[in-house]
């Protein structure tokens, strides 16, 4: 007690030169006469007052006194030395006037310390409490405000009570937010009642939200917080009764709490509360109940609870699988639920119904005409490739998200689609000029082994400039348009695709050996043995070792073949060697095939797809950062993959004659072969090799039985899917080409702003593309001060349509209580744009409005 009286009055010294104390209990002489204060003389009171007077104003009048009676204050008729009591102060050795004096608060305060003691108090008689207790005072303190009201310290209070630090923490929205946190962790608003600041807390709730009750509590407010907000966007009450027949589903709450509601459903900081509450009051409110009763679009923006997410996803798939909705209300609505606080968790589903629903459109429409190979190929590489792409999209989605149960009408239906409806005709209508050809070659389509003639050295190494190839093993050319796609969103980069016709068979030793630089010396022949290899001349080109001395051979010494794996591993400096020593550097890249190749992993084909997509972009940067400025991408030769498991007509016996060397799914390798009318037999001569190895492929999509290889994810035949690959060109500029959209504000008529709540519309000038990229704004009503009034909205500009009227965007604001205080004044519609690869906003664009609200806007009539 007594270094807690000494602080105390030297706060007070440092304002007073005299300082009286009446311990009217008469139990604190033992603290006086212990008391030592630096220049303070310490006299009793003891019917000695005259004395003392003359002491204080004759003897001593600069002298600093410590005046102590052991009795209660006189009163001042009695009291002779009132005069010099009222010039100076009284120090109080009760507990509040000791903490109003710690908290430098006059004494018009010591009611409300008084009642609201435990706050100053420790909670147990230990030092970890002692110290908490202090922390407490410490805190309240450093919040406080020389003109601050009974009500602000008592908010302040309420603050400091639940945890909050920063003077900007003194809120009640701040206070709520931290109570709700900790419904599951902890006793905090136990404290509060402990306090006795519980009914303060109610009072300011019911004012500014218009939460009420008999029994008020946390946990209610909560349930009354999300049966509001969530009714609120609704035209009928939940289990479809009618919200005016049934007041007791309209809680008596206001916007404000709408806006509360909405900004800390956003807030990262208090993610897992919103959910963990939203899950709980979903359960209490029977919300699962009442979304069955509605509609898809009653919903579509609405995310206060995960069902509703679901609720959408069961609706699309099902909408979508019965042809309900069209491709564009799907893309539009699965757009739409970007903006929605679950979105990332269910992504991969709402990508599934998107790509399921372009897939059913654009197979409505496609027509599998192709009245020569060339027409062929020039469609399948502008048009057809495209329902390869979606359904390798949708698989990924089905197989990542792993809601096999949820998307399987979907799923069955693409399945069946996807090899009935679009592969099998497809190719059947392809084999018809296959069979006709008289060697492997298409009119108009580069063959593969004059990729390094054509494109190596005619557009690079014959202009003096140098090149690296990146070759993907089993990289389509469906993947090749949308690698272009993701490489053209890089700053500074460009990318354009072409096509070739692949070596036939198209496996991978023939690929692979097709795509090096061709001579009369080094001529191309299947190995004649059981190996399946193909030769250059005397050399094998298997392994990147014997590639390697074949470009050396035929290039010389600056060209050179590596691993992606070591060249991703390497440092920038050994790279940058790397490109100096060489004019041509070959990287051999293999992952879908790795995964494709084997049984057991075959149905990890498209996610090794996506993988890729990684692998390749991280390499292409590799490359231009150690001053690599061209860059091809290709591959040894395409696939066909389906889901499901083949039937058992999806099988071909091995109808072939002749001395078989080699076979797979999709082709034989032999010496004088023969085939039945479903295999197509290949020349020597037809393939474009020497010696007396040639080839026999299954017509169609038919596989050939062999034990212990995959059956789902094959190569070797004729297919377009196949045989067309990508070649990929690439370059980095010098200066960025990158641009962000532009985005206007549509004004909804005046610019005068007479209710509790303001529409606008968002305008995307242009649409995203590779090269115009998409926008994130926030907006939010602000007064001039920087006060916001109303809620937030973070939105995404990232349409692609080329319609300016399906670039528009309508947002509602709703304004909140501190928007009262702005009335006849101008506000400020503040867009923000997020800074790319941080959490942060900078200053975009502002529109000014003039709130101008009659006194009854606010009545609900």
């Amino acid at each position: 007690m007594t270094t807690r009286i000494t602080v105390a009055l030297k706060r007070l010294f440092e304002k007073n030169r005299v300082v009286f104390w009446y311990d009217d209990k008469r139990e604190l002489r033992a603290d006086f006469e212990n008391l030592q204060i630096e220049n303070v003389e310490k006299i009793e009171i003891n019917n000695n007052e005259f004395s003392i007077k003359h002491r204080l104003l004759r003897e001593q009048p600069k002298a600093s006194f410590l005046l102590y009676k052991e009795d209660k204050q006189p009163e001042p008729l009695k009291n002779w030395l009132y005069d010099i009591e009222l010039a100076n102060t009284v120090f109080k050795t009760d507990q509040s006037a000791i903490w109003l004096s710690e908290l430098d608060l006059p004494g018009e305060f010591s009611e409300l310390v008084e009642k609201h003691a435990k706050f100053f108090e420790p909670q147990r008689d230990d030092e970890t409490a002692r110290s908490l207790a202090e922390s407490r005072k410490s805190i309240l303190k450093s919040l406080l405000d020389t003109d601050d009201t009974i009500s602000q310290v008592r908010l302040k209070m309420l603050a400091v009570s639940v945890g909050a630090k920063q003077k900007g923490d003194a809120r009640l929205d701040v206070i709520l937010e931290l109570l709700m946190a900790e419904q599951a962790v902890g006793d905090v608003y136990s404290f509060v009642v402990s306090c006795n600041l519980q009914e303060f807390l109610w009072q300011q709730v019911a004012i500014q939200y218009g939460y009420q009750s008999d029994t008020p509590s946390v946990m209610d407010f909560v349930f009354e917080l999300f049966k509001f907000s969530y009714l609120a966007e609704l035209s009928t009450g939940l289990q479809g009764v009618s919200l005016d027949a049934e007041a007791s589903q309209k809680q008596n709450m206001t916007n404000n709490s709408l806006v509360f509601f909405k900004r800390w459903k956003d807030s990262r900081t208090h993610q897992s509360t919103f959910e963990s509450l939203s899950k709980k009051c979903a359960s209490d409110l029977d919300i699962e109940s009442d979304l069955n009763q509605r509609s898809l679009k009653e919903v579509l923006e609405l995310d206060y609870f995960e069902l509703i997410d679901i609720k959408v996803i069961h609706e699309l798939v099902y909408g979508v699988a019965q042809r309900i909705y069209s491709q564009g209300e799907v893309t539009l609505w699965c757009r739409q639920r970007r903006q929605g606080h679950w979105y990332k968790k269910y992504e991969l589903l709402y990508d599934a119904v998107d790509v399921a629903s372009q897939f059913f459109a654009l197979l409505d429409t496609a027509q599998f005409d192709m009245p020569d190979a060339s027409q062929a190929v020039k469609r399948y590489t502008s048009q057809w490739f495209k329902l390869d792409q979606l359904y390798r999209q949708y698989i990924y989605a089905l197989k990542v998200s792993s809601q096999h149960s949820l998307l399987d009408t979907l799923t069955k239906q693409i399945e069946n689609l996807y090899i009935n409806s679009y592969v099998q005709p497809l190719t059947n209508a392809w084999q018809a000029h296959v069979d006709a050809m008289t060697a492997w070659k298409v009119s108009d389509v580069d063959p593969q082994n004059r990729f390094f003639k054509k494109h190596v050295e005619g557009q690079y190494l014959a202009k003096k400039k140098k090149v690296c190839v990146i070759i993907s093993d089993a990289f389509r050319f469906e993947a090749g348009d949308e690698m272009v796609s993701r490489i053209r969103q890089e700053d500074r980069f460009e990318a354009t695709l072409e096509h070739a016709l692949s070596s036939m068979p198209s496996y991978t030793q023939l690929g692979m050996a097709s795509l090096l630089p061709q001579s009369k010396e080094y001529p191309l022949q299947l190995a004649d043995n059981k190996t399946g290899t193909v030769l250059m001349g005397p050399l094998s080109t298997q392994g990147t070792d014997n590639r390697d001395k074949i470009l050396k051979a035929i290039v010389g010494e600056r060209a050179s073949a590596v691993k992606a794996k070591d060249l991703i591993e390497n440092t920038q400096a050994h790279n940058r060697e790397l490109l100096k020593a060489n004019n041509v550097l070959y990287i051999y890249h293999n992952r879908i095939d790795h995964t494709g190749d084997k049984m057991q992993s075959e149905g990890e084909a498209f996610e090794a797809t996506e993988k890729t997509f990684d692998d390749l972009l991280k390499l292409v940067k590799k490359l231009t950062n150690a001053n690599a400025s061209n860059v091809l991408i290709t591959a040894d030769h395409g696939f066909i993959y389906q889901n499901s498991a083949l039937d058992e007509s999806d099988y071909l016996v091995k109808d072939v004659e002749g001395e078989i060397l080699y076979d797979d799914r999709r082709f034989v390798l032999g010496k004088g072969l023969t085939c039945g009318k479903s295999l197509k037999a290949f020349s020597e001569e037809d393939l474009g090799v020497i010696g007396d190895v040639h080839a026999v492929v299954p017509k169609g999509i038919q596989r050939l039985r062999r034990s212990g290889s995959g059956s789902r994810f094959v190569h070797g035949g004729a297919s377009l899917q196949e045989v067309i690959i990508p070649i990929i060109s690439i370059n980095k500029k010098r200066s960025s080409d990158i641009k962000m959209v532009e985005v206007d504000v549509i004004r909804s008529g005046s610019s005068v702003i007479t209710s509790g709540q303001i529409a606008v519309t968002l305008y995307q000038e242009e649409a995203v593309t590779e090269k115009t990229q998409p926008k994130t704004l926030r907006l939010g009503i602000y007064t001039e001060s920087g006060t916001l009034i109303s809620d937030c909205h973070t939105v995404d500009l990232d349409l692609t349509s080329e319609n300016p009227r399906e670039r528009e965007m309508k947002l509602r604001f709703l304004l909140n209580q501190e928007a009262d205080s702005a009335n006849n004044q101008e506000v400020i519609l503040r867009l923000e744009e997020a800074v790319v690869g941080t959490n942060q906003f900078k200053p975009y664009k502002e529109l000014r409005y003039t709130i101008r609200r009659s006194f009854t806007s606010d009545f609900d009539f």
